[in-house]
């Protein structure tokens, strides 16, 4: 009888740098996540926090320094899909809940991560299929019910001219 084998998926995590924003948090790198394709490329597994330009699903080009340490280049390829950030208004009806932020994106299949208990940030993935007015319609009721405040940390023409 003869053994089938899986093909091994290598996770590694892909190191960004940048310039952190005046009045943001003090960090200017954040791993990412990642599915290795290829010598020098890896597939971003997970929504980013803080890093911009980048999406879940993005082939990147990283280079490993001589601690192992796999570091972005660039930007192989675009997925099509979006990074959107919500933070919850600590004062408004959802308080700091990033449950709570869960429950109203949830009717969108959107999975996300949150940042920290002291800082409940939610990073969303939007799949280049999504319904993206319908997103950026809620996106923009919450800010104006003060639910939230968000941005977009990675957006594709799709998403701005919908």
């Amino acid at each position: 009888m003869m053994a089938v084998m899986e093909n091994a998926v290598e996770k590694i995590k892909v190191w960004f740098r940048f310039v952190p924003r005046e009045g943001w948090f003090p960090q200017d790198t954040e791993g990412l996540w990642a599915r290795k394709i290829g010598v020098d490329t890896a597939s971003v597994q997970n929504a980013p926090f803080l890093q911009d330009g980048v999406a879940e699903g993005d082939v990147v080009r990283f280079q490993t320094d001589s601690n192992g340490i796999h570091w972005a280049v660039g930007r192989v390829s675009a997925s099509g899909n979006c990074t959107i950030r919500i933070v919850p208004v600590p004062a408004g009806p959802l308080g700091c809940s990033p449950q709570a932020v869960h429950q109203r994106i949830a009717v969108f299949g959107l999975g996300g991560e949150v940042f920290s208990e002291e800082f409940p940030m939610v990073a969303f993935t939007a799949p280049a299929d999504a319904d993206f007015a319908a997103i950026k319609a809620l996106l923009i009721q919450g800010e104006e019910q003060g639910w939230w405040h968000h941005e977009v940390g990675c957006g594709t023409d799709e998403w701005w001219n919908a």
